[in-house]
């Protein structure tokens, strides 16, 4: 499905070139928008950008590093009104899953570094752009484990959700929301890599590990990477402007917490 919602305007999307990302930007550039894709590798951008056509302009970009964060914004700046930006630049399931005793303090502060504070950084770049224009829209992937407690790296995703919630307060008089969507079990190039350390671990099959999965998400089965963009489509698309400081859970249903 195609429409022509958010033509004329200028989205950026971190980590654009694979999975979540990548079909983030192709639903932005169906509904007309000129998607800036960044991540550290230009070959995987280019890939995904010639794939998609449209659109689509790669620039390699480092969100640990302010300089170069900045200078993505600018970049996205030349090609017009910067009016959307989605934040997915992380290390795929987190850095730190395994118990304390073998865990790497550094490697969650790389996860924290990454996710949380790169995550701002980028937030911090593109809103002088959206108050010019009083509009933006701001989604932050998430993620399941900031809702559980299974894996260390998931504080990232709980501060993630902090973060929007704050930020919301102080965006919201000039026009920009910012949300977070947390995806659940999504079909990527990366999630056959957690099946297989959870395998690793449990002493079963990756392919064992995929099916406990489908068997405790009610609709039986694993989430398309579309089908997340299509939530992050709805969340930066003009009509959600009453939506803000929010946390949806895309997960067919694997969440069983209750949050009010």
């Amino acid at each position: 499905m195609s429409s022509t919602e958010l033509d004329g305007q200028v989205a950026i999307v971190t980590g654009g070139g694979l999975g979540i990302g990548k079909a983030v930007t192709q639903a932005l550039v169906r509904r007309g928008a000129t998607v800036v894709i960044a991540a550290r590798r230009m070959h995987i951008l280019r890939q995904a950008a010639e794939e998609i056509g449209g659109h689509v302009v790669p620039v390699v970009a480092d969100t640990t590093d302010t300089e170069s964060v900045v200078a993505m914004a600018e970049a996205a700046a030349e090609l017009g009104q910067v009016s959307i930006l989605v934040n997915g630049a992380a290390a795929p399931a987190g850095l730190v899953r395994n118990d304390v005793e073998n865990a790497d303090p550094e490697a969650l502060l790389a996860d924290l570094n990454t996710k949380v504070v790169g995550y701002f950084r980028c937030i911090k770049a593109v809103v002088p752009l959206m108050r010019e224009q009083s509009y933006g829209r701001i989604v932050n992937i998430g993620g399941l484990t900031g809702r559980s407690s299974h894996a260390l790296s998931g504080m990232r995703n709980l501060a993630i959700v902090h973060m929007t919630k704050v930020l919301s307060d102080q965006l919201g008089p000039h026009g920009i929301t910012i949300n977070t969507l947390h995806p659940g079990v999504v079909e990527t190039e990366h999630i056959h890599e957690l099946y297989a350390k959870n395998a690793a671990a449990e002493g079963i099959t990756p392919q064992q590990v995929e099916q406990n999965f489908i068997n405790r998400t009610p609709i039986r089965r694993v989430l398309t990477a579309a089908e997340v963009a299509d939530a992050v489509c709805f969340f930066a698309a003009p009509a959600s402007g009453g939506l803000t400081g929010e946390s949806l859970g895309i997960d067919g249903g694997l969440t069983r917490g209750i949050f009010l």
